[in-house]
């Protein structure tokens, strides 16, 4: 049987999405035991696997670049989902839930992603290759995004401390919305064949486009029926997870405070729990040697987290309480001037060895560190 096929009513692709919503309406109103947070646990994390299951799916049936875009935005609809609940829970950290998790989802896309998937394919293929035009695009709004958005906010003058004015949240927003709508065109209209796989001699350099979707170790593409049906699994698995995340942010927040950690680890557990599915596509791609895939999902998943995630929490900030703190502490704008750095000359040779990849995990686990002990 395919990786993508969902037909038979025991198969786990189909039971999870529907277990999670039976489970998320029978705790809905009592979720206090601990037996009862634990399968809470479980069916969250059950439903966010289920989610990019059937968005891969749905992405196989598209195609490249399509694929990669559908599985980022299922990803960051379930981010956006647990900011909010988090956000609307209150607590102590509730203002910086939307920094800290989309930072975190920056620095592991940029570094994680990335960085594993350098690191698998150049290991098994000694050298990979991607296409640095296309790359180098997404590397680019990615740097802009995260500027406008978590940069800015830092430095200021009409907003209290770390916060934009209403009139700036504003722009911000509809600025993200405009560098990815613009984007995505590019990515899927303009110049598609920037962002799909290519091929590479012994030395790792580019020859051409990889365009023979059936003969490259993939199964073969669901049929319409498939797609369709993962779709509607793909919804529920994601309203699923919204609410039961909905219903586990308190002991989250309790964990770690117990735990003495600061707040912005509440972030990274959000984005460590919802990328962590899509790093599995990313080196499943990679060994392959389909580099550019893993990075189309990296790069794409960054830009997503925050190109639609600022624009959602700018229109909940006019029903929530509370002030809306988007600037970078001082350590966290040296990581990320320090990933920027490093991931442009990753990009600029269009092609990478696996020490690339060792560095960019690194970063990583320097993010990890200084997150708990900063």
């Amino acid at each position: 049987m395919s990786s993508t096929d969902v037909r038979g009513p025991f198969q786990w692709t189909v039971a999870v999405p529907l277990a999670t919503v039976v489970l998320l309406a029978a705790t809905w109103a009592n979720h206090e035991h601990w037996l009862v947070l634990v399968l809470i646990a479980l069916g969250l994390v059950g439903g966010i696997i289920a989610a990019v299951h059937h968005a891969e799916v749905v992405a196989h049936r598209v195609g490249e670049p399509f694929g990669s875009l559908i599985l980022a935005v299922a990803v960051t609809v379930i981010e956006v989902g647990l900011i909010v609940m988090l956000m609307t829970s209150g607590g102590d950290g509730a203002s910086t839930y939307a920094r800290d998790t989309v930072f975190a989802a920056v620095m592991i896309t940029l570094n994680g992603i990335v960085g594993i998937s350098l690191l698998v394919g150049a290991l098994k293929h000694h050298l990979v290759s991607f296409n640095p035009s296309g790359t180098g695009s997404a590397l680019t709004t990615v740097v802009a995004l995260a500027s406008l958005t978590l940069v800015l906010p830092s430095f200021t003058t009409s907003g209290a401390g770390l916060e934009y004015s209403p009139s700036q949240l504003a722009f911000a927003a509809v600025a993200s919305l405009v560098l990815y709508a613009g984007f995505v065109f590019t990515q899927t209209v303009r110049h598609r064949d920037f962002f799909v796989p290519v091929s590479s001699d012994e030395y790792g350099s580019m020859t051409g486009l990889l365009g023979d979707e059936d003969g490259d170790g993939h199964a073969d593409p669901p049929s319409g029926r498939e797609a369709w049906l993962s779709l509607g699994l793909l919804t529920a698995a994601l309203v699923s997870v919204v609410g039961l995340a909905k219903l586990l942010s308190p002991t989250i927040e309790d964990a770690v405070r117990s735990l003495g950690f600061p707040y912005a680890v509440v972030g990274v557990v959000i984005a460590l729990l919802v990328l962590a599915p899509e790093s599995i596509s990313a080196i499943r791609n990679a060994r392959r040697d389909r580099v550019q895939t893993s990075l189309n999902l990296g790069y794409g998943s960054a830009m997503a987290s925050i190109g639609l995630t600022i624009p959602t929490i700018a229109i909940a900030s006019i029903w929530l309480d509370g002030p809306l703190v988007l600037g970078l502490e001082p350590t966290q704008m040296v990581l990320l001037a320090i990933t920027v750095v490093v991931s442009v000359l990753t990009v600029a040779q269009g092609r990478a060895k696996a020490q690339q990849g060792v560095i960019h995990l690194t970063l990583l686990a320097a993010f990890l560190f200084l997150s708990v002990k900063p």
